[in-house]
This record gives C-alpha cells, structure tokens and sequence, in this order.
C-alpha cells in the first residue's frame, strides 16, 4: 500500500532569512524611491523570482516555500509607504531626525494591526470574491510556471513567455534610463481661458495591469481621467492666471487631487457597506473553524486561518504599546491638559478607522493592484478624521505653539492608521496567491507579521540616513538636494489647514456628490444587466495622474481583444492563461528593473545614472518611445499567440 504523500514545508527558517535579506534590498529602495518622486513599486514578484533563483539550489525547496519568502518581502516592501506620513514631523519641525525605537513601534504595531484585520477579510475578498488581484495573480502564476516539472509542454510555454514579457519590459526601461527614449509624454494646453493637459507614462507594468484587472476596472479609470482632465481641470484652470505648466500641476495638485479624494471617500464607504455582510460572514465562518478544529475536525489546508481568538487577543494587546506611544509622544502638550479623554478616543479612531481601511485598502487592491492603489488618498481622508477628531476636543482657538504640537499629534496617530492600510493594502494580494498555489493561510499570515517586523526594524536608519543626506523638500533648514517627500508634505499642510481652519470643504463635499452619482449609475448599469463602473476605480481615475491611469485602460482593450481571439482557440483555457502570463511578464520584468535602478540612484546619488545622450536628443527619443512601446507590445502578444497555436490541442 502506497503511503500518504508527505505535505510540502512552508515557514521553514531558511526561507524567513531569505525573506529578511530580499526585505533590506527591497525597502531600502522604496523608501529612497517613495521620497524622491512618491511611488513605491510592488515587491512580491520580485522576491518571488529571487526566491526561486537561490531556493532552487537547495535541497527540497517548494512552491509553498517560495511563496513564504515573498509574502516576507512582500509585507516589509509595503510597509516603507509608512514614508508617506512619518516625514511630515519633520516638515512641520516637530522632529529632526527619526528616533529609532518609537519609529519602529509606529511601523510595527500599525503592521500588526494590518495584518490581523485583514484575517477575517480573507474569506470576505478573497475566497468569497471575484476581485481580480492582478498582482496577487501574476505572483501565483510565476510561482506555478517556475515550479513547474520539466517535460509539461504548457508549463514550458508559460515560462517563455514570461521571459519574453520581462525581457520586454525591462528592456524598455532600460532604454528609457538610457534617455534613448522617453521613459513619460506631457503636454499642456490651453482652452480658451482654461488649461489642461495630457500625459502618460511609458510603462508596461500598467499594461499589464490593465490585461489583468479587465475591461469593467479600465473603463472606470477611464472614466475617472475624463472627469479630471476633461471637465474639472478646465472649469478649475478658467482665468487663472500664471504660466501654463505651473498653472496645471497646481490645480490638479491642490483641487482636483481633493475632489478624487471626496470620490474615493464616498466609494469607499459604499463598497464597504456592500461587503459588510461577507465581512460578517467571514467572522462567522472564522469563529466556525475555530470551533471545528476544537472538536478535532480537520479543515482543509486552505481554510486554516489564525485563529480569531489569537487575532482578537493579538490585536487588543497590541493597542497596549500604542497607547504608550501616543503618552510619550505628546508629553508637554496640550494633549496632556486632558489625556485620557483625548488618547482614548485616539485608540477607538485607531481601532475603527483602521477596520474600515483594511477593508476598503484591500478591496482597492483587489481591484486595481497594490501598486495603484491610491493609499495616500486614503491617508487624506484619515488625516482629516484626525484633525476633525482634536478640533472637536480643542477648537481652533490655540496660540501657534499648541497648533503645532496638535499638528504633529494628528501626523503621528495617522502613522500607525496609515501602517494598518499599507499593509491591508498589500496582504490580500500574497493570500490571493497562497489561495492559487494551495498555501496554508495562517502560515502566510504568520509570515506578513515578521515580514511587518523586519520592514520595522529596516525604515529609521533609511529614513535617518536620507534625512541627514539629502533632507526634505519644505523642512526648516533643507538643503539644494532635498527630496520631495510629496505625499508627506500634502497630508502634514492638511493637518495644519483642518487645525487652523482655513481648509477648502467644498472640493472634498464636491467630490462626494460626485461619487454618490458615479454609485448611482453603476447600480443602475448593474440592474439593467450591462457592464459595471466601479465606483472606487472611477475615484482613483479622478485622483491618480493621467500618467499612472491613461494605460491601465489601454491595457485591459487590449486583454480583451486577446480573450476574444483566445475562446476561438482549440484550447481556450491555456490560451487565456498564456495571456495572463504575458501581462504577469510585463510586470514582472518592469519591476525587477525598478529595485536595480533604484539601487543605482541611491549609490551614485544621480538622477539619470544611465543616460547616454543629452537633452538634445529628447526630440527624438519622444518620437521613439511610442513606436517601440507599442511595437513591443504587440510583437510580445503575437509571440504569444503563436506560442499557443503551436501547442497540440490534446496536450
């Protein structure tokens, strides 16, 4: 009688050092990338590709395994988002420097909180939904292609076409590092009285994106960038005076930003409501295989989730510590003429606003992907619960020392709110991956609290090191070099603006009319059977730049004239996941060259590190980069078809 086939290991010790040294490389170059230009990049691909190059040189290593080691460095990687909020204390000049224990117990216990919100999600939007989690997917079909036996025909394609795509997509990254051809397109123009303008990003991650998350998702986004930049940036722009570009870049930043920050804020609470119930449902279902497994029931691998009491008790003991934070952080202030009140509501808006935001970043991210998903218009809608919750407390009525310190109170409680949904942001993709590859849940989500812990212990010395080297755009005593910190210095001018009230409500209030519209006819499409526009997608259209939207739409039109021409195929199934594949290539290959170059930039301190021609050549290189981008594209999907064709239907 054959015996029983021993089960695969998964939290092994050597994956979790893995794990750890891939989290270094890869925070490290997404908080230097967050400050200078305030877009971090996704690193569960990345980590999932290394693990397999060093994993397959040892003995026994696994699937299972190797999705272990990129859920680690895929929870640390997100967490340096924490950069989006924690530098505001030192725009605002309440910090100089980051001390080290008390950034690490924000990053940690908000990661924490993260991961343990994001337990019950799991059944609510991951296995009891049809979100596409494009990265959560792509992760999964990398890890299944390079765990693949030797001999399967299908698995043998899906790799090459991945390397096809990754070659590809970094391929022209590195073309446009060199500045042979533009890396983005950006024109302005006026109307009249009134300017806009148009831009994109040569970027085939966001084509990939696009393949993945389907043509629903991109026609919201579409209809989102319409909104922004067709109607509200003209009516904005009428009669303002000043140049063009600048003129622009203001507006969009400073209104329309806020108006996609409205519609965002409505779509959540609405998507939210709708997945009240699975959410509930999830708990229940939680709180039923915890009582099974006390019976002795064996569940099924991939439904064995911490245990909610665990996740309860973990989550109750670990707003211990943030309390202790909120003490000493505000020692000496106004916070302390009445301190429990006010620390005690901050625990409960912790608590409540970061329920809400694990679900509402999770579902944006199986929406959209963790890389596009607009977290730091989340970070504005808690800042401003922040601020609203101590004016209720103090008024506006402070002398300017006071202000400031309620300023820096409201940044810093928002840091650990902003940890809970980077995090959330990011978690539900590595379970929509275990969920694909046959992972256990709550060995994963052991595996997201060391990968918070690691990320923890990683971002102060960063975050000191590019302080004391470069310092911050807007800081008191800033030097030449400063780096941006954007999204930083646009939630710490909010707290200063809701605190000293003189913020604008009516951009916010008109962005939530908006979004109650945009709900409107997305129900009513649903009723009468026709395609859905999800709410949130047409929020981040609104919100994010045209260059991070404008080819999320490109990218699913073409996904759908693949999945048309892939149903008429002899195997429909294989034709469809070779596309899927393909678009994962683009990602993957776009992201790997990401972590290089961030690498570069931070060791020769140079923008351009690997250009090789001068801006004279820019005329050029923008006739270029659409002929080649497209070019690629469609010579990489032709690849593919041909790829599939060659394939015996039996096969």
């Amino acid at each position: 009688m054959a015996s029983a086939a021993r089960p695969l290991r998964e939290l092994t010790l050597r994956g979790i050092i893995l794990g750890g040294l891939i989290t270094i490389v890869f925070t490290a170059a997404n908080v230097y990338l967050g400050l200078k230009v305030g877009i971090t990049f996704a690193t569960s691909i990345p980590a999932a590709v290394i693990s397999m190059a060093i994993l397959r040189f040892l003995p026994n290593a696994n699937i299972l395994e190797n999705n272990i080691v990129q859920t680690i460095a895929s929870a640390a990687g997100t967490l340096a988002a924490i950069i989006f909020v924690l530098p505001g204390l030192i725009l605002v000049g309440w910090w100089t420097g980051f001390p080290y224990w008390t950034t690490v117990a924000v990053c940690a216990a908000g990661g924490i909180l993260g991961v343990m919100f994001s337990v019950p999600l799991r059944r609510a939007l991951v296995t009891g939904s049809d979100l596409p989690y494009p990265e959560g997917v792509a992760a999964a079909e990398v890890l299944k292609v390079g765990a693949a036996e030797e001999g399967d025909i299908e698995n043998a394609r899906g790799l090459k076409v991945i390397v096809i795509g990754s070659l590809v997509s970094a391929g022209f990254q590195i073309l446009a590092a060199t500045k042979l051809a533009a890396a983005e397109l950006t024109k302005n123009f006026k109307i009249g009285a009134s300017a806009t303008g148009m831009s994109t990003s040569w970027s085939m991650a966001l084509i990939g994106v696009g393949h993945l998350v389907g043509l629903s998702v991109g026609a919201a986004m579409f209809v989102g960038m319409l909104t922004s930049w067709a109607v509200l940036m003209p009516w904005l722009t009428a009669n303002v005076p000043g140049e063009l570009d600048t003129v622009v870049n203001t507006v969009f930043r400073s209104q329309v930003r806020f108006i996609g920050a409205g519609t965002i804020g409505v779509a959540a609470i609405w998507s939210l409501l709708k997945i009240i119930g699975p959410i509930i449902g999830g708990i229940r279902s939680a709180l039923a295989a915890q009582r099974a497994r006390g019976q002795g029931e064996a569940l099924d691998i991939t439904e064995r989730d911490l245990p909610i009491g665990i996740v309860l008790g973990i989550s109750l003991a670990v707003l211990v510590p943030i309390a202790w934070l909120l003490w000493t952080f505000s020692a000496g202030g106004p916070i302390h003429d009445m301190p429990i009140p006010v620390i005690g509501a901050t625990l409960v808006y912790i608590v409540v606003i970061g329920i809400i935001i694990a679900a509402v970043c999770g579902y944006m991210a199986g929406l959209i992907g963790a890389s596009n998903s607009p977290v730091s218009g989340v970070g504005i809608l808690a800042v401003i619960a922040a601020s609203l919750m101590l004016v209720l407390f103090f008024g506006h009525d402070r002398d300017p020392a006071h202000t400031s310190a309620l300023v820096a109170y409201a940044l810093f409680a928002t840091a650990i709110v902003f940890s809970v949904a980077t995090i959330s942001n990011d978690n539900l993709q590595d379970l929509k991956t275990g969920q694909l590859v046959g992972a256990t849940p709550w060995k994963q989500q052991v595996a997201l609290v060391l990968g918070v812990i690691f990320g923890s212990l990683v971002i102060p010395p960063i975050l000191d090191l590019l302080n004391t080297a470069f310092t911050f755009q807007g800081a008191p005593n800033a030097k030449e070099t400063a780096l941006a910190a954007p999204q930083a210095a646009l939630i710490s001018s909010l707290a200063k603006g809701v605190l000293g009230g003189d913020i604008d409500w009516k951009l916010i209030g008109f962005g939530a009319g908006l979004g109650v519209v945009v709900i409107a006819v997305d129900e009513t499409l649903g009723r009468l059977g026709k395609m859905r526009l999800p709410p949130l997608g047409v929020g981040m259209g609104i919100y994010l730049p045209m260059s991070l939207t404008l080819l999320v739409p490109v990218g699913a039109l073409i996904g759908a004239f693949y999945n048309r021409w892939a149903k008429r195929t002899a195997n429909p199934e294989f034709a469809e996941r070779m596309g899927v594949l393909a678009a994962t290539g683009l990602i993957v290959g776009e992201s790997l060259f990401g972590v290089a170059f961030a690498g570069i930039v931070g060791a020769t301190n140079n923008d351009a590190p690997l250009a090789v021609v001068g801006e004279g050549f820019e005329t050029v290189a923008t006739i270029l980069a659409p002929l080649i981008f497209f070019g690629t594209i469609a010579l990489l999907y032709r690849r593919t078809k041909t790829l599939v064709t060659s394939v015996p239907a039996a096969s």
